[in-house]
Formats: structure tokens, C-alpha cells, sequence
């Protein structure tokens, strides 16, 4: 069976990413962003949220077999539907994503989103598909669930926050052991946080 990932996007609206948005940064990876080709999605997104989505596209590429034809790696975006983290992104993107809240009553969202869900559906018929992100909320779920009923998740993020999820995945990363994945539907998506993971 194939296995397609869909990340969850990092907080635009923090610190992080009101660094990266400065128009007196210097830093290369602010710098890309503001030239003609921008930089990849994944790589914004990993420095504006940290150990969390860097763990998520680590875990994510290590562990994606996807049919052919069809992206392992897929990251949901504010306002552009999914999209690879391979994927150049400027400064005026980033701008456009900060300003649209996630969430399913914002229809500049959804509906990309939902385009996209629908033609990944239709790609992936026989893979399954697992999110990297939260579903103690509905602002990915609901979306997702309309055209893959059997989205599945991580079972080891309930009650997880999300450093501990993000290094959670970067060991998994590090030992080649996949995480065991459950069905969204009818699980239970808010649990006891777990004991905290033992240091390295």
C-alpha cells in the first residue's frame, strides 16, 4: 500500500515569521525569499516554526511511498490548497498566507483546499493518507474527511503538544521505526498528555 503525508502548515503570524517577513533581514534564507525565486516552501515553513514541522518533513519524507505520479509530501497551505514543500515561495506568497485565518468558515481556505483534497483522492485511491497535524480541532479535519473518509493520523499525537510531537518524529526519523497510524474517523482526538520523552 502507497502512503501519502499532508502537513500541517506552521504560524505565520508569529515572531518567527515576522522575522523572516522584515524587510531589513539579512539572514540568506530572508534574502531568498525576498529575490525573484524565493525559497522552498518547506524551508519557511520549517524556520518559522521550528522542531515541530522540521520534524513533521523529516518523518515525512523518510517514510512516504506514494503511487506513481502523485507527491508523497504534501503541505496545506492558508489560501493555495496543498501544495509540495519543494515548492519556491516569495515573500509576496508568504504575505498572502499570513493574512487568510485557517479555518473552515474562510471560503479563501477551503475551497482551494477542497479542490485539491478531491484530485488527491482520485490520485491516491489504494495509498493511505496521514495527517501530520492537529485534529483536536476541525480546521483541517472537516475539509479532509469530506473526500478521504479514511484519512488516518500518528495514534502517539493524542495528548501531545507540539515540540513533543515534532521531536517525537525526528527520532523515528533517526531509528527507521514508522509511528502507528489510526483512522481519524471515530477516534478520540483529545487525550492525558503522555509521560515526556526521555532525554537523548
Amino acid at each position: 500500500m502507497g502512503r501519502i503525508f499532508l502537513l500541517s502548515p506552521a504560524n505565520l503570524g508569529g515572531v518567527r515569521a515576522r522575522m523572516l517577513r522584515n524587510a531589513r533581514a539579512t539572514f540568506p534564507l530572508a534574502r531568498a525569499l525576498r529575490s525573484a525565486r524565493g525559497a522552498s516552501l518547506g524551508e519557511v515553513m520549517t524556520f518559522t516554526s521550528g522542531l515541530y514541522f522540521r520534524g513533521k518533513l523529516a518523518y515525512a519524507r523518510a517514510f512516504a511511498s506514494p503511487p506513481p505520479g502523485a507527491s508523497g509530501v504534501l503541505v496545506i497551505t492558508a489560501s493555495a490548497g496543498l501544495r509540495s514543500p519543494d515548492d519556491l515561495c516569495t515573500l509576496e506568497t508568504l504575505e498572502e498566507f499570513a493574512e487568510v485565518q485557517i479555518g473552515a468558515s474562510d471560503p479563501r481556505y477551503v475551497e482551494p483546499l477542497a479542490w485539491d483534497v478531491r484530485e488527491l483522492a482520485e490520485a491516491a485511491k489504494g495509498s493511505e493518507v496521514v495527517l501530520l497535524g492537529s485534529i483536536a480541532t476541525g480546521k483541517y479535519v472537516e475539509v479532509l474527511l469530506r473526500a478521504i473518509p479514511h484519512l488516518s493520523f500518528p495514534a502517539d499525537f493524542v495528548g501531545r503538544g507540539d515540540m513533543s510531537r515534532g521531536g517525537l518524529m525526528l527520532r523515528c526519523v533517526e531509528a527507521r521505526q514508522e509511528l502507528k497510524y489510526v483512522p481519524v474517523a471515530g477516534s478520540t482526538r483529545r487525550g492525558a498528555r503522555p509521560p515526556r520523552l526521555p532525554r537523548k
